[in-house]
């Protein structure tokens, strides 16, 4: 082992170390530094689906443990608790409830040779793993080998030090990818083909099946010649090759491995590695990994506890692992047709989880990375083409087509709404328009929606209340869009389906319930029952009636119109958050009372209450939600992270405010978490809300003033953090209510 490893060691787990196990003692410093307080385990355990590995902001690749690939558990492939790992694979989904990617699994090994592939996992001990943002670090007690896991945007850099150096190998199985059940596990693989080029590298090419139909091209290269090569048997139905590459190696040396991935060719994966990591620099990569999150999290400067920085950067941290690039560095990738084109800008993006970030996640970005936004909706335009619609889950340059309404739509007339003109928005809106207006499969029979005003529940398959109310949130911003374009006729036509909304609203229930063909209600209707992936068939998506019915976030005055009074709508709020909901469902968690913030439906209820003049009530919920689902470790998330979006809600109300109804470019005003938030923003205007006199028990808000005037109402503008200044709040211990 060289000095130069040991110090790199030493460094990158002291790092690692930091960011993983802070002190709880509050402190009040900005921070210069802010990797040191992101800890990539936190959301690891339970459903947060987070992995710990190693990546570079929007970046390709994300190589990570693997400690299982079978069941919904496993669809980051990690298991915090869990202590036999199976190998480290290249490509994982963040925080998503299902399941895909886990590409070219690899594993160091030493030892006697095995026939089986599934003989050559290891134990390891807890205490020897570290992460830090874009290192991983883990002993492999059964092999003898340091693993340390790096990456650049497109390849994936390896570094494994055999402290027991005999029959020194790596395992290569192409077969891998997390799945469903075992029988998939086996089958997912339809093509697999690979060439050793020399003595060093291995190419390949693999198609497989999950949840996309996915194909990857990658290069495989080690820094030491290959002495042996064994091809393992392949049980039935499998395609994917499983490889055993062996290494002249002495107790206490090194074997560095660098893993490039491309949508294009083998050659395309070669010229990836050429561009970004032609060397054999494995501290260099990590310092280069290290500056690029600092850097990027440096756009958001605050004070407070080492809790509350440890939270808000995992956070930040977690939000920038996606849309992920997935175009090679010469900007051509392979689109959904199976064609190799130039990305608009030189940039495709996909991981696209459109139905959660549409919430926070994208509005978050256009504050933070602005420089992202027009690629990604270059993306989503570019998709749309060659689908005909745009995605509504994207994943490597497909459809998953997963959940309902199709919030690609938000996503893009926000980004125009807000001034983005990096794209074409002719182009842009006729993707709109196609997208809301020509049937492009089971979940968009326009001609049903259009002649009822509603998804009748006797002629769609299911979650036909969820389906309405989140198409007519794309409809406004459909219209949002026209307007702007000038396109009058289109606008009148979209605004007026915006408001389909109000079929659904059953004025003696007071419920958002699912209606026939014929007008009548449907029977049987239970607001309580759950539809999830684990109860299917009812009218709701991951959610219920009590969690659907406050659906409307384009035009909250026109909900509040529906109740009695706006006494009884804020009294059937507060029965959200106080009648218990008792379920099973996977994917229903972070429960107060009916309110799921655990699952994105949930997201903006409780600043209901401050467009309802109960700003109050959304101060009390907003500290609950802080205090109960949010923690600094394994366990700390109530729910799947969902690609950011969970994050990103944690990230606007530690500022005081939320994007409701994102295409108005409008924040609502909710209450700061911490004493001091700076956003530095690219274009050098920063923006800093102050929290005076918070504490455990100040968590109401007294006042409000914007660059020292009076802010007299409830929302702030796009336009008004963007151009900088300061958001002042005094708190206090007090309820003050207002009827703004």
């Amino acid at each position: 082992m060289t000095m130069k490893f040991v110090q790199s060691l030493c460094f990158s787990v002291l790092t690692a170390t930091m960011a993983v196990s802070c002190t709880q003692q509050p402190t009040h410093r900005s921070v210069d530094d802010p990797t040191v307080y992101v800890n990539p385990f936190i959301g690891n355990a339970d459903n947060g689906h987070t992995y710990p590995g190693a990546t570079r902001p929007f970046g390709m690749v994300q190589p990570s443990p693997v400690t299982g690939a079978v069941g919904w558990q496993y669809c980051a492939e990690y298991v915090n608790g869990d202590s036999t790992i199976w190998g480290f694979s290249q490509t994982h989904l963040s925080g998503t409830g299902c399941m895909d990617l886990g590409n070219v699994l690899v594993m160091p090994l030493t030892g006697e040779r095995l026939r089986e592939w599934d003989a050559y996992r290891s134990s390891f001990d807890k205490s020897s793993e570290t992460a830090s943002p874009g290192y991983y670090a883990v002993t492999l007690d059964d092999a003898g080998v340091r693993a340390e896991l790096t990456a650049t945007s497109r390849v994936a850099m390896h570094r494994y030090t055999y402290d027991n150096a005999e029959n020194a190998a790596v395992l290569i199985d192409l077969q891998h990818g997390p799945t469903w059940n075992e029988t998939q596990y086996h089958r997912q693989v339809l093509e697999c083909e690979s060439e050793w080029i020399n003595d060093s590298t291995l190419i390949g090419h693999v198609v497989s099946s999950v949840w996309v139909k996915q194909s990857y091209w990658f290069a495989l290269q080690f820094n030491r010649p290959v002495t042996s090569v064994d091809y393992l048997p392949m049980g039935e139905n499998e395609k994917g090759q499983r490889i055993i590459a062996g290494f002249d190696l002495k107790p206490g040396e090194q074997l560095l491995m660098k893993v490039a991935l491309s949508t294009v060719s083998s050659a395309g994966a070669m010229a990836n590695m050429q561009a970004e990591l032609p060397g054999w620099d494995f501290d260099a990569v990590t310092a280069e990994a290290h500056d690029e999150w600092r850097d990027l999290l440096r756009r958001v400067d605050m004070e407070g506890s080492d809790d509350e920085k440890t939270n808000l950067y995992t956070s930040l941290y977690h939000a920038y692992i996606q849309p992920n690039r997935i175009s090679d560095a010469d900007g051509r990738y392979r689109n959904a047709a199976d064609s190799v084109v130039e990305a608009t800008g030189g940039e495709f993006y996909s991981t696209f989880s459109l139905w959660d970030t549409y919430r926070a996640a994208h509005p978050l970005y256009t504050i933070l990375n602005p420089e992202r936004v027009d690629g990604f909706v270059n993306s989503l335009i570019e998709q749309s083409e060659v689908h005909g619609y745009i995605p509504l889950w994207a994943l490597w340059g497909g459809d998953t087509e997963c959940m309902v309404g199709n919030h690609g739509v938000p996503v893009i007339a926000e980004a125009y709404s807000k001034g983005f003109k990096g794209f074409d928005a002719e182009r842009a809106y006729d993707a709109v328009k196609r997208t809301q207006t020509v049937p492009h499969g089971p979940k968009s029979p326009w001609d049903i929606y259009v002649k009822y005003g509603y998804f009748p529940t006797d002629l769609v398959e299911k979650e036909s209340v969820s389906s309405t109310l989140e198409t007519t949130y794309d409809d406004y911003a459909a219209a949002d869009m026209a307007r702007r374009l000038g396109k009058n006729e289109d606008a009148e036509m979209f605004a007026a389906r915006a408001d389909y909304y109000k079929n659904l609203f059953d004025s003696t229930t007071l419920f958002m319930r699912p209606r026939l063909s014929d007008g009548t209600w449907k029977d049987s209707f239970d607001p309580y029952g759950i539809g999830s992936k684990d109860h299917t068939g009812i009218d709701y998506t991951e959610g219920n009636a009590w969690q659907y019915t406050w659906h409307v976030q384009h035009d909250v005055p026109g909900l509040m119109s529906l109740f009695p009074d706006k006494d009884t709508f804020i009294a059937r709020l507060d029965s959200v958050f106080t009648i218990e909901l008792v379920t099973t469902a996977s994917d229903v968690t972070g429960l107060i009372g009916q309110y799921a913030h655990g699952n994105e439906p949930s997201h903006h209820v409780a600043y209901l209450y401050t467009l309802a003049g109960r700003p109050d009530r959304t101060e009390e919920l907003i500290r609950e939600i802080f205090d109960t689902q949010y923690h600094p470790y394994p366990e700390g998330l109530c729910g799947n992270d969902d690609c950011g979006q969970m994050s990103a809600w944690y990230i606007f109300s530690a500022m005081g405010f939320y994007p409701v109804d994102p295409v108005s470019g409008k924040y609502i005003i909710g209450a700061p978490q911490m004493p001091r938030i700076t956003i530095n923003t690219p274009s050098g205007k920063d923006f800093t809300v102050i929290a005076e006199n918070i504490s455990d028990a100040n968590k109401y808000v007294e006042s409000v003033t914007l660059n020292g005037e009076v802010l007299d109402r409830n929302y702030l503008t796009h336009d008004e953090i963007i151009n900088g200044g300061e958001l002042h709040f005094v708190m206090t211990d007090t309820p003050k209510k207002s009827q703004l």
